[in-house]
């Protein structure tokens, strides 16, 4: 994975996540519209063989390198929550 920031203000970012697919982009987007702070987040991505995908994130003027971490981190801890509750389930 390689993120590039192709275009950010005070409270707008356009983030190039090369390599990754509509999981991650579909995952970080439903969080960050979780966000009070965030007032739009979305990603385009044309065909995974001539571009790559990029992550929009529009906010109330937080840093939007502030929400996306802060996306990152809560999609970690819901993946750890995850492996913890299914690994009870299955008794691992």
């Amino acid at each position: 994975m390689e993120l590039k920031i192709l275009d950010k203000t005070d409270n707008e970012m356009h983030l190039e996540i090369k390599g990754e697919s509509h999981t991650l982009l579909n995952m970080l987007k439903s969080i960050l519209l979780e966000d009070k702070r965030v007032h739009t987040a979305s990603y385009d991505m044309k065909h995974v063989t001539i571009s790559e995908p990029v992550l929009f994130v529009m906010t109330d003027g937080t840093d939007p390198i502030t929400v996306v971490k802060d996306a990152a981190l809560t999609l970690v801890s819901q993946c750890d929550e995850f492996i913890q509750v299914f690994s009870r389930a299955v008794d691992i």
